[in-house]
């Protein structure tokens, strides 16, 4: 199953809130931010992964899939070691 532009959306914004730290939230304005980050916010909530519907704190879930999303990045952000033929 492809990641849909929604999956990405929500990555994305979980990969804005720190990682050293769970005392520091974010904020999605609906007036500043783009609709799909506004969406994406709202699905994270209903996801019980941030404690807002317009951002707040990640939860417990929401910091452990923060953490396997930055993970996937780096290592799809790597330079390939192999030659491949």
């Amino acid at each position: 199953m492809p990641f849909s532009s929604d999956h990405l959306d929500e990555l994305n914004l979980l990969s804005l809130f720190d990682t050293h730290s769970l005392q520091n939230g974010i904020k999605v304005h609906s007036h500043e931010a783009p609709t799909s980050m506004v969406e994406a916010a709202r699905r994270l909530y209903k996801k019980g992964l941030i404690t807002q519907v317009d951002g707040g704190y990640l939860t417990d879930l929401g910091f452990e899939a923060m953490e396997h999303a930055l993970k996937l990045l780096g290592i799809l952000s790597t330079q390939p070691t192999m030659d491949i033929h």
